[in-house]
């Protein structure tokens, strides 16, 4: 696979790694998809010194990547692979550890999600990083409270993108 690696430090040292596969590169904005993991880490007050990676792929990865980690022989929108481990702020409470983990972006499923939707690209890849990222930091949407309260999050950060898009 040949693709564009990206790395950037912000001002809180956030080293935020994005690949796009190479067919993707012309339809996908590396800027828009930072600003929306950069926007999550802030609402979310992660560690000053965060990282992720976030791929930009097609359905055949996401597909083999959700058959072996899901059990789920089809391709899907976004899977989110957190490191699971901890670190604790200078309070005590629990940070994510620096290395938050993976991010996996269909760019055909967010491509016909923003079709089906009648919106841009670039809104349905933000909404899937924002939903990406709030699942490496713990999130979750499996009962109804933890769905409550993961969605309540990615409107708010979508709202502070401007977007005016709304999870279902």
């Amino acid at each position: 696979m040949e693709s564009r690696a990206t790395r950037l430090n912000s001002r809180r040292n956030t080293m935020i790694d994005i690949q796009i596969e190479e067919a993707y590169l012309p339809e996908v904005d590396e800027i828009t998809i930072r600003a929306a993991a950069r926007a999550t880490l802030t609402q979310q007050g992660t560690a000053p010194s965060a990282e992720l990676t976030i791929l930009v792929s097609d359905d055949a990865e996401i597909q083999a990547l959700n058959l072996s980690f899901m059990g789920i022989d089809a391709p899907t929108d976004v899977l989110s692979f957190p490191s699971g481990e901890t670190q604790l702020d200078p309070t005590g409470a629990a940070f994510p550890e620096v290395y938050l983990g993976d991010i996996i972006i269909s760019c055909p499923q967010a491509a016909a999600q923003a079709a089906a939707g009648g919106h841009p690209l670039s809104r349905e890849l933000e909404l899937l990083t924002v939903h990406g990222v709030l699942h490496l930091l713990g999130h979750d949407h499996a009962t109804a409270d933890e769905k409550e309260r993961m969605w309540a999050a990615q409107a708010q950060i979508l709202a502070m993108l401007g977007n005016p898009l709304a999870p279902a």
